[in-house]
């Protein structure tokens, strides 16, 4: 057999088979049965979909292990083998005649604790190559968690083995966990190990063909396998709309965009294949679309964000909390970002439904006080509301509004006597959000986001928060503001991620104004912890007395971490502004912030 690196220089496209999945849970009594158990239960029927695709005109076979993936997760190690050798064994049989390749097909590892998606991927590349198989499909990604360490170690056993890896993005190009094709494909060609990198699944022929169109593909082995369309329901069955004839000659243009590695995703079936085999034997047309207008359209300057122009100046800021109102009445709120900002507060920023309990929306009142007041919001944004949708839709609106600053939280968890009539959504963690908003500054947003994110330093184990910080980091946060530093330990927890961070860190600073505000805080919210000092100080004290032990404190743990911060970030207290300014005017007198 001709090999596979000589095959593709020749420049004849490489076309793979169709979806497994759909034909066999259309086969009679298969509705619901698992298509890789197929091949130790009805070895007959998985040989019989191999030779249709082979029949059809396809060069290389996909083995029936999609989701063998899943399996090694949970621990089957015996039935992943099992299936690995039975599913070898027949496409290799079915594949032999026609000459054709056998690819490994190894579908998407979850993460668990007790098996990470790099040893899954290793583990199933192991399984393949025991059982004499050279060529790897790893597919449906909707990361490039792991993929290093499996290309390296796939090599390193086998230095001739062939490796396509395969992403499944949206029409809008995003994956599932929020990473962007394009960087991903990036990252993924920067690999020597790797020898192919492309899309499938998720998206039909259309938007994929217009995605690959969009990307800078240059010196890539581009492999595309689209859906035959988009999904529909009929009678309890998930079925495909796409025609084989349309599907045949969407693929023929993905080759002519520049995929040299073609084939089908979910789906499509033989009927598909022997179309898109019949569209590539044809005689091929170089088509050069052009755009009208002339020149490229300059892209709209990026617009002011003074909050990051005076951080990367090297000015320390001040970044001042002020919740979100619980009803419709917003006099009070903009009354008080007026007052934060007379008080020479750098910016605002405004919770996302604290506490899980909804007030409004914290970047519609980013907006209006960019727009009406002049004043630098930061809005928080969780994810414990809104789907990934929700989040484009709303960063979009932002970045209209010329808010170009947010804090990515998780978010509190909604209360538990709420949770069986409110939903949390948690598509993302506040990590994978960074991430997708980084995708967004690449490949959408005119201006990018200043991404922040949160800083616990009053955690018990902080090693562990410094390690997410810094995955944070890697993802796209440049800033972090961190929980209030009310003791020696959260002191010299801050001076360790001056050390270890190279983002801009504000020191959280949150004004006690009363023993029994102590005593609650201390108690009954998580992330806080006042050292048994500062609560001492408070005993007997009245409400006047209280404020100028809060103006004073806040004003010396201001000064503590000058050294190892890069501003300050203070917290309202039971919406006391008139406080809040004379902290404010105390810091910037005493220590020039």
């Amino acid at each position: 057999m001709t090999d596979i690196r000589t095959y593709l220089k020749a420049g004849e496209p490489l076309l793979f088979d169709g979806a497994m999945g759909t034909w066999f849970a259309a086969l009679p009594g298969r509705t619901g049965e698992r298509c890789e158990l197929g091949s130790l239960n009805c070895p007959e029927e998985i040989e019989a979909i191999h030779r249709a695709y082979l029949e059809a005109g396809c060069r290389a076979v996909k083995t029936n292990t999609f989701t063998v993936s899943l399996d090694l997760a949970r621990g089957d190690g015996e039935t992943a083998e099992r299936i690995v050798e039975a599913s070898c064994r027949l496409a290799q049989a079915c594949a032999e005649p026609y000459g054709a390749y056998v690819f490994a097909d190894i579908g998407p590892a979850p993460e668990s604790r007790e098996l990470s998606r790099a040893e899954n991927y290793c583990r199933q590349a192991d399984l393949f190559l025991d059982r004499g198989v050279r060529h790897f499909l790893l597919e449906t990604l909707p990361s490039d968690h792991g993929l290093r360490q499996l290309a390296q170690h796939l090599k390193a056993r086998c230095p001739e083995a062939y490796l396509i890896t395969s992403f499944a993005v949206s029409f809008d190009g995003a994956t599932r966990e929020g990473d962007f094709g394009q960087t991903l494909l990036r990252r993924a060609a920067a690999l020597e190990e790797i020898d192919a990198v492309g899309f499938n699944c998720v998206s039909g022929p259309h938007h994929l063909l217009e995605y690959i169109r969009g990307l800078d593909t240059g010196g890539v082995t581009l492999s595309v396998m689209p859906n035959a369309g988009y999904p529909s329901v009929l009678g309890r069955r998930t079925v495909f709309q796409g025609t084989p004839d349309y599907f045949g000659r969407k693929l023929a243009e993905i080759v002519q965009a520049g995929a040299s590695i073609v084939g089908g995703c979910c789906g499509t079936s033989p009927a598909h294949i022997a179309e898109a085999a019949k569209a590539l034997a044809a005689p091929r047309r170089i088509t050069v679309c052009v755009r009208s207008g002339g020149a490229p359209e300059p892209r709209p300057a990026a617009s002011a964000n003074t909050l990051a122009e005076k951080l990367d100046a090297g000015r320390r800021v001040i970044a001042v909390e002020l919740d979100p109102p619980v009803d419709d009445d917003i006099s009070f709120f903009l009354e008080g970002v007026r007052k934060l900002r007379d008080a020479g507060a750098d910016a605002v920023t405004i919770a996302d439904c604290p506490i899980g309990r909804p007030r409004a929306d914290s970047s519609l009142l980013a907006c209006k006080i960019k727009r009406e007041l002049g004043v630098e919001p930061l809005p928080h944004m969780t994810c414990r509301d809104r789907n990934r949708n929700a989040a484009k839709a709303l960063l979009l609106g932002l970045s209209m509004e010329e808010v170009h600053n947010v804090l990515l939280v998780t978010g509190d968890p909604i209360p538990s006597e709420d949770r069986d009539e409110v939903k949390s959504v948690f598509n993302f963690n506040s990590r994978r959000l960074a991430a997708y908003v980084s995708g967004l500054n690449e490949t959408v947003l005119r201006t990018p986001f200043r991404i922040f994110g949160a800083l616990n330093v009053n955690a018990k184990n902080f090693d562990q928060q410094l390690r997410i910080a810094l995955e944070k980091e890697e993802n796209g946060v440049t800033g972090f503001l961190t929980q209030p530093v009310l003791s020696r330990e959260a002191l010299e927890n801050l001076k360790t991620a001056r050390q270890t961070l190279r983002g801009k860190i504000l020191g959280g600073i949150y004004p006690v104004v009363s023993h029994k505000n102590a005593c609650f805080l201390n108690n009954e919210i998580a992330g806080m912890h006042i050292s048994e000092e500062i609560v001492s100080l408070y005993e007997g004290k009245g409400r006047e007395e209280a404020e100028d032990l809060a103006t004073a404190v806040s004003a010396r743990i201001a000064g503590e971490i000058a050294s190892c911060t890069d501003g300050l970030y203070l917290m309202t207290p039971f919406k006391r502004v008139a406080l809040m300014a004379r902290i404010l005017r105390e810091i910037q007198g005493a220590h020039r912030v």
